[in-house]
Parts: C-alpha cells; sequence; structure tokens
C-alpha cells in the first residue's frame, strides 16, 4: 500500500501561509555535467545503456570502409561492381529502421508492455541475428537480410535507449544522461579500427596490376584461386566485432535496473520505490525521492483515469489505438508530436556527415586527403563538440542550444554555398577559398553536433506524458529515419556540381525553418520533471482535470501547494 508523504515532513510556516519545501527537491545537487559525477552508480547504468547508441553508430559507420576493401569485392562482385545495388545495400539497413518504426502501432504498446529493460535485450538478441548473418555471409542474399536484421533492431534501440535514459534520470541532469546516447553514437561511427583491412595486406593479388579504368575490377584483377593477398577476415572481422558489445549489452542490461516509471504504470509501486531509492542512493524516507515517487504516482493514476473516463469500455486492442488517437486528440498532445517530428526532421536535414566526401572532393581536394578529412578529422571534431552538448544542455537550457545552432548553421552553409558558386568552376586558380569553404565546414559540423544532433535525443524523450511515451517516440524515431532516408536519396544529386552550390541554399532553407521553430514553437524543458511536461504544454488544462489531479495529489500525500509550486 502507498504510504502518504505528510505534509509536516515537507511543509514550513512563512508569512503568507504554508509552502511546501518539494519546490527545493529538484535543486538538490550540482546541474548537468559536474552533477553527473555525484551519482556513479546512475551514471554507470546510463553510460552501459547507451551501447544501444554506439551499435547504431558502428553499424552506420563499418559499412563505407567494408565496401572499400578488395578481397569483399572478390567475394561480392554483384555488389562492389553494381553502384545501384551497393546503394540499396547500404540503404537496407536504413529501410530496415524505418520499417520497424514504420510498425511503430504495434511496437509501441509491445515496449510499454514488456518494459525498457526487456525490449533493449531483445533488440540486442535481434542485432546479435543480424551481425551473425552479415558475418557469415557466403551470398549476397545473407548479407541483405542481415543488414535489414540489424537495421530493425537498432531502430528499435534508437526508440527505446533514450526514452529508458530520461526515466532513470533527474531533472538537473536529465539532458546530460540522454546526450551521452549522441556521444556514443558519434564514438561508433568515428571509432573504427580500420586496421582489419591491412590483414593480408591492402591488395587482393598483389601480383596483378590494377585495372587502367578502375582501382580494383573484380572482373579482371582476381586470380582465378580468389584472393592470393588480403584475406576475408579482413572485412570479415569488422562486421563480427559488433556482435560483441551487443552480446556485452544483452548480458549486460539483466542486471540493470528496470524503469521505476514503468514499473509504477505497471503497477508494482513497491518496486518502482526500490528501484528509485536504488538510482538515486538515498534511503526510501529521504523527502525528494518520496516526492519524487509520489509525483510519478499522480501521473500514472491520473493518466490511468483520464483514459478509463474517455474511453470506458475499451478492450485491449482499443486501448493500443485509443494511445495513439490521444496523441491527436487535442492540440497540447498534437503538439508535442509535431516539436518531436520536427526536431528530428531538422536534425536529420541539417546533417552533411554521409556527404562529406562528395563536398570535399567538390572543393578540389584529392581523394586520400579527402578520406583523411571526411572520417578522421571530422569525426574527432564530431566527439568534441559532442561533449560541449553534455556541458551545456542543464546549465543553459535546451532552446537556447537550439537557437545558437540553427543559427550558426545558417551562416556556416551560406557561407559555404556563396563560395561554391562564386569560385566552384575553377578551384586550382582559388585555392584560399576552397581552404575557407573547408573551415566552415568544419565549424558548422562542431556547432550542429553540439545542438540539433544530441537535443533530438533529449527533447523527444522527456515531452510526451508517461502512458504515451512509447507511442510518441516510435512515430518521432519513425520522422527521423524517413528523414535520414530522404536526405540520403535526395543531397548528392542536390549537391551535384552542376547545381551551382544550390544543394548548400536548400540546407540553408532547412536551418532557417528550424531557426524560427526554435524561437517560437519549442518550450523550454531544463529543470522540468517528466510529470511537469503537462503544464509546459497546457495539457490537460481543463478546471476538472485540474481538480481530479489536485484531488489524487490529496489522496497521495502530496500537498496542494506542493503541487501548485511546480506549476
Amino acid at each position: 500500500m502507498l504510504q502518504p508523504l505528510h505534509s509536516n515532513s515537507i511543509e514550513s510556516k512563512r508569512e503568507d501561509g504554508l509552502v511546501s519545501d518539494l519546490a527545493l527537491v529538484g535543486s538538490q545537487g550540482r546541474v548537468g555535467f559536474s552533477g553527473l559525477f555525484e551519482n556513479k552508480f546512475l551514471l554507470g547504468v546510463s553510460l552501459f545503456s547507451t551501447l544501444g547508441g554506439f551499435l547504431c553508430g558502428y553499424a552506420l559507420g563499418v559499412l563505407p570502409g567494408v565496401l572499400a576493401i578488395e578481397s569483399f569485392g572478390a567475394k561480392f562482385p554483384e555488389i562492389y561492381m553494381n553502384a545501384m545495388l551497393k546503394g540499396w545495400f547500404v540503404s537496407t539497413f536504413i529501410l530496415g529502421k524505418s520499417t520497424w518504426h514504420a510498425a511503430s502501432v504495434c511496437y509501441g504498446p509491445v515496449c510499454d508492455k514488456i518494459g525498457r529493460k526487456v525490449s533493449i535485450i531483445y533488440d540486442a538478441v535481434i542485432f546479435i541475428l543480424g551481425s551473425s548473418l552479415q558475418a557469415c555471409a557466403t551470398s549476397p542474399a545473407h548479407l541483405f537480410a542481415g543488414r535489414a536484421v540489424a537495421g530493425l533492431a537498432v531502430g528499435s534501440l534508437t526508440h527505446v535507449v533514450p526514452m529508458y535514459l530520461a526515466e532513470i534520470s533527474c531533472a538537473r541532469i536529465r539532458g546530460s544522461l540522454v546526450s551521452l546516447q549522441q556521444l556514443a553514437i558519434t564514438f561508433g561511427v568515428n571509432g573504427i579500427v580500420y586496421g582489419t583491412s591491412q590483414i593480408g595486406g591492402t591488395r587482393c593479388a598483389p601480383g596483378i596490376p590494377h585495372s587502367a579504368t578502375l582501382p580494383f575490377n573484380s572482373d579482371t584483377d582476381v586470380p582465378p584461386g580468389g584472393c592470393t593477398g588480403q584475406t576475408q577476415a579482413s572485412w570479415r572481422v569488422p562486421l563480427a566485432f559488433q556482435i560483441l558489445p551487443a552480446l556485452c549489452l544483452a548480458i549486460g542490461m539483466l542486471f540493470m535496473p528496470y524503469s521505476p516509471r514503468w514499473l509504477a504504470e505497471r503497477g508494482r509501486e513497491v518496486e518502482a520505490l526500490d528501484t528509485l531509492t536504488r538510482l538515486r542512493r538515498k534511503p526510501a524516507h529521504d523527502c525528494s525521492v518520496r516526492t519524487e515517487f509520489l509525483e510519478i504516482m499522480v501521473e500514472v493514476r491520473f493518466a490511468r483515469e483520464v483514459m478509463e473516463a474517455a474511453y470506458p469500455r475499451a478492450g485491449p486492442v482499443m486501448r493500443i489505438i485509443n494511445k495513439y488517437l490521444a496523441l491527436i486528440a487535442g492540440w497540447p498532445k498534437s503538439k508535442r508530436l509535431v516539436v518531436g517530428s520536427l526536431i528530428m526532421t531538422f536534425q536529420q536535414n541539417m546533417t552533411l556527415i554521409y556527404l562529406l566526401p562528395t563536398i570535399f572532393s567538390q572543393l578540389g581536394l584529392n581523394p586520400n586527403t579527402t578520406s583523411l578529412l571526411a572520417t578522421g578529422a571530422y569525426g574527432i571534431v564530431n566527439m568534441l563538440a559532442t561533449l560541449l552538448a553534455i556541458v551545456l544542455v542543464d546549465r543553459v537550457g535546451r532552446r537556447p542550444v537550439l537557437i545558437s545552432g540553427a543559427a550558426g548553421c545558417l551562416i556556416c552553409l551560406a557561407i559555404i554555398g556563396s563560395i561554391v558558386i562564386i569560385y566552384g568552376k575553377d578551384w586550382p586558380a582559388h585555392v584560399v577559398a576552397a581552404h575557407i569553404a573547408i573551415v566552415f565546414v568544419y565549424l558548422y559540423d562542431a556547432i550542429l553536433s553540439y545542438s540539433w544532433t544530441p537535443m533530438g535525443w533529449v527533447i523527444t524523450s522527456e515531452i510526451f506524458p508517461l502512458h504515451l511515451r512509447s507511442s510518441g517516440m516510435s512515430i518521432t524515431a519513425s520522422s527521423m529515419w524517413s528523414s535520414y532516408f530522404t536526405a540520403g536519396l535526395f543531397a548528392p544529386t542536390m549537391l551535384n556540381p552542376h547545381a551551382g552550390g544550390m544543394g548548400y541554399w536548400l540546407s540553408v532553407a532547412f536551418c532557417l525553418a528550424a531557426l524560427l521553430s526554435a524561437i517560437s514553437f519549442i518550450p523550454e524543458t531544463k529543470g522540468r520533471t517528466l510529470e511537469e511536461m503537462d503544464f509546459l504544454f497546457h495539457d490537460n488544462a481543463t478546471d476538472s482535470q485540474q481538480e481530479l489531479k489536485r484531488g489524487i495529489s490529496r489522496e497521495l500525500g502530496l500537498p496542494d501547494r506542493a503541487f501548485l509550486n511546480v506549476l
């Protein structure tokens, strides 16, 4: 039975009456990056959970290197030599993620049913299956199937891991904790071990000279018995390596705590309180723990009674459908969906990392320099800037980071686009202009990496109410991967030299739209508990709903004045 939090334990007298100490609860401890190290257990759980983000980054980053390995081309010439088939092989991963989220009407409720922790375990197992198919592939069908299965798992992980991080964290460090997801993705993309391509050498057959028209032609440059130099381990090892972190994630999550908010929603109140005390490293009778727990219980009870009143005779299937209907039933909840989808759409349409080789080659760099700048140097800038996001997000807030990021990206792209239009027809004669453009490409990367890229995970994981969070996040994540796919499909055409730099100006338009959205539409969530988002979005604001919530608060022992102070 839930024990009330008595008012004499949290209230103090002032001249104007009783004032709750609840307003001080959220300010206990340091904020943001410095606050991460106050609770090393919570930090450890969060860092381990972001292995799901590392898997996403690694799976995205490993393939370009594999496709360039000659022994891979010798084994699968139909993929290596066919640009269209190679493109579909790359896109199969993205389509897998998009397909998974297109089925969000099923997966959102599944995640609510089995929980965030168990979902991560299942996703890791599915990822192991997909990675095994790729690493052991003997035919293109195995590669495509493995890539699609891995895409399904990663699509789910990018949905559930940020949600898990948000639900186990507290308001003063939630932004920094969830931003660890993006740091893990960045590390996965840029942390590939390139040495595996040297296994057996860099050439498939050192004794056979390359074709005059191609660096490597799998039809003419491979001896009858196969490669005599570089071995298949050069590409099988990096594909197999991703099994290791997935296996660690699947096994390790067995020992991680459940989300206390999910436990409360499932009616497991005692476990929820025990888990919360374990995560906060404080006893159950601590004022801040009891207050946070009661806020969660008020949210759970309120949502349950509102849904039952709105859909009194709904069966199991209709309860699932009703969650999605509730997301579009009124503007306050629809606004959350629009905010989340907009942020994720802008995040992907402002990203240029997958087009770096094209951009650098347009700026007159040779292929070897392009490879170095597009992978190593760019990756270092990306990771350092993401660290800056972890420092800033809970100190200055989400909106200032988004506004400064959109404005900075807009300026950088406008300069790059102008340089390309003016000097792009003759780079050898304008070397200084090319170097200036490259500097602004890196500056653009740094600005985007501390702003819209991590903020997408942070804001979408915290704006939805508990009973609709999984359903809402499945839709926003689906919009992200759909945007990623379409951006990757059309951006190369827009950046074609014949377009004369107009592709950059299209990105400028996206940045301008993102800037206007951040200024006028996206609310500030810094320092707010997940249970306070209703008030931030002016949701449940009718007199009857407010009275219902006050009644539940009184019943559970959360004083009225305490409740009003967090508005």
